[in-house]
């Protein structure tokens, strides 16, 4: 019998092979090359690609392709049944249109290509062979699940909770009011813009069906809030749940099960300031690790300690019980700042969200679209608005200051994160459908329409689109509102905004009193230039404006009434803007038919908690300072 020829020896050994070993099972994903070279790093020996491959298989690892973790619970399961087989007689060109895209949410276990990993027979489920599939998470509302949109609303607020310092809480508690704490103000805003995107977004829906749907999802937030512990997110949803611009809404009302209402009244009297917020203070008190807490209530015990105790004991001694009483309770807020969240967010979903909550809306406004969507009925006896059982304004008498550099870089995140998620071929445009589902995620959106190529819509109207929205919803800078009134020329006047000439014999155009700006009705809630107030108020004209003269330089009509405008103590004109009814004037070049509420009767949305905390606050508005001097 022949005998067998040796060959070449093995080129690895022992030690070798445990080296090779160790560094496939540190990482599955490694390819030839990086294994080679990892290799040879770490024994120094001279080894081809084939001999490590060849040692590979003889060991036992072969090149599989990757498993997937499945991210799919069983009844979103069965509604995706639902849906196909809604969908059932659909041909396979109908099926191009929606599978495997953004829109569809079926991409579950499968990838556009298979990711291969290094594992032995039987290592098909271990952790470190299986790749997670993270899915492209939609930038639309209806799509997004509770516990997203959850999930998302407390990373924002838990980033501007922790920006909150030991020294922010010091200075709220020497002057009792949100002057100079811009960090404080911010958390603030936020909240009460939560609450009223809750609000409008409810509102925004045309019929009551879709606005109970609204309705249902929100409790859903707010009982994933309630499990991750978000009291502070907790009470704005809610809040905006329960105001009353909601509450009225019968119709709506009846399109809602009986459990999402009695969730909503067990999250109410979880919130309710009865004996001091005592069940809310029971459940806080109740968790462990990670809890975001009601800033307002906190900073309110903060008030009754400093109330409370005297800075000095007899002989002029400094009480140390006092600083140690409020060293606890701020000690304790910013304790809660080092416990971070297990939160996985997505930024292009947070950029949405974050330009979403810097639109700014008045009360009045709110009511209006609420007796939009259901007026009053005649017959009914006139009911004046109770409080609400959860007031989350408890900060309303902030005004918020958008800045305007901050709002543009919003809006060119937000842009970013639309044209990397629906700009698929990568040239600048996205279609019409896809934009007017994004504008739908906003309240009182709408569509531009497309300049420059058929059904597509680029990088630059969008952008437009949104800034123009921000400057318009968030009141920027409160300095582009004008205070126009309705006037009667005497002298041929062209409009400051498209040069026409304002026709008519009687109310031909609108006069800024406090700029002297002209301008058609039409044109006037389309005005892009800055309201520059004249040191000494209105004054007469000397002449009619031309086209293209500087609005400011010269006034209005002769005759005009000189006397300056007045404002009232009503909080509600702090914020002077526009309307709703402009704001629908500005979008569709229509007028519809709106129902005003009276300012006084807004007054009970004011809580308690608010008259305590911001009585500093509110002396200063009576005073008459300006709100966007601070």
């Amino acid at each position: 019998m022949a005998q067998l020829r040796s060959g070449s020896p093995h080129k690895l050994t022992e030690r070798d092979r445990r080296v090779l070993k160790c560094i496939v099972r540190k990482n599955r994903l490694f390819l030839f090359a990086t294994l080679t070279t990892e290799f040879q790093t770490a024994s120094g020996s001279n080894v081809s690609t084939i001999t490590v491959c060849r040692e590979l298989h003889e060991m036992g690892f072969l090149g599989r392709a990757a498993s997937h973790k499945l991210q799919i619970t069983m009844r979103n399961a069965k509604r995706r049944l639902v849906w196909c087989k809604a969908r059932r007689h659909w041909i396979l060109e109908q099926w191009k249109c929606i599978l495997w895209s953004d829109e569809s949410r079926f991409t579950i276990c499968q990838s556009d290509g298979p990711i291969w990993v290094w594992r032995m027979l039987g290592e098909r489920y271990q952790p470190k062979c299986i790749v997670s599939k993270k899915r492209k998470v939609s930038l639309l509302f209806d799509h997004l699940e509770p516990i997203e949109l959850a999930e998302h609303l407390t990373y924002l607020e838990f980033k501007s909770f922790c920006r909150i310092s030991f020294a922010d809480y010091q200075n709220y508690i020497r002057s009792c009011c949100m002057k100079d704490n811009p960090m404080m103000e911010r958390s603030i805003t936020l909240c009460n813009g939560i609450s009223q995107w809750v609000q409008l977004m409810v509102l925004s829906r045309p019929t009551a069906q879709l606005r109970a749907e609204v309705f249902t999802k929100f409790i859903h937030v707010a009982q994933s809030l309630h499990l991750m512990h978000n009291f502070n997110t907790l009470m704005a949803v809610v809040g905006g749940l329960c105001h009353s611009s909601i509450s009225r809404l019968k119709e709506t009302s009846s399109h809602v099960s009986h459990e999402v209402t009695k969730v909503l009244n067990e999250m109410t009297d979880l919130l309710s300031s009865c004996r001091n917020y005592d069940n809310y203070r029971q459940a806080y008190s109740r968790c462990a690790g990670f809890k975001i807490p009601i800033l307002g209530v906190h900073l309110k015990d903060l008030i009754s300690v400093n109330e409370a105790m005297s800075d000095y004991v007899e002989d002029y001694k400094v009480n140390v019980q006092k600083l140690q009483a409020l060293y606890n309770h701020i000690n304790e807020l910013i304790q809660l700042q080092q416990i971070t969240p297990q939160l996985d967010a997505n930024k292009d979903l947070v950029h949405l969200l974050t330009l979403s909550l810097d639109l700014y809306y008045t009360e009045d406004e709110i009511y209006e679209l609420s007796y939009t969507r259901e007026p009053k009925n005649n017959k009914a006896p006139p009911a004046t608005p109770s409080r609400p059982p959860v007031v989350v304004n408890w900060a309303s008498g902030v005004p918020p200051k958008p800045d305007p550099k901050t709002i543009s870089k919003h809006v060119q995140r937000m842009v970013d994160s639309v044209f990397k998620n629906y700009d698929h071929d990568e040239n600048g445009f996205i279609s019409q459908g896809d934009f007017e589902k994004i504008a739908a995620s906003f309240p009182f959106s709408f569509c531009v329409m497309d300049k420059e190529k058929e059904g597509l819509i680029s990088r630059e109207e969008i952008t437009a689109y949104f800034m123009r929205a921000s400057v318009i919803c968030s009141k920027l800078g409160l300095g582009f509102v004008h205070n126009f009134q309705e006037t009667t020329y005497m002298k041929p006047t062209f409009c400051d905004n498209c040069s026409g000439f304002l026709w008519g014999v009687i109310k031909q155009g609108y006069r800024c009193r406090d700029c002297g700006m002209n301008c058609h009705r039409l044109c006037k809630d389309q005005v892009a230039f800055e309201c520059k107030k004249n040191a000494k108020g209105s004054s007469t004209s000397e002449g009619p404006l031309t086209p293209g003269s500087t609005p400011g330089t010269t006034c209005g009509p002769e005759g005009e009434e000189g006397q300056t405008h007045k404002h009232t103590n009503n909080r509600l004109l702090f914020f002077l803007g526009m309307t709703l009814q402009a704001w629908h004037t500005c979008i569709w070049g229509v007028s519809p038919l709106l129902f005003c509420r009276s300012s006084q009767a807004l007054s009970g949305c004011m809580g308690s908690v608010a008259a305590q905390l911001f009585s500093g606050l509110s002396g200063d508005v009576r005073s008459g300072s300006s709100p966007g001097s601070g």
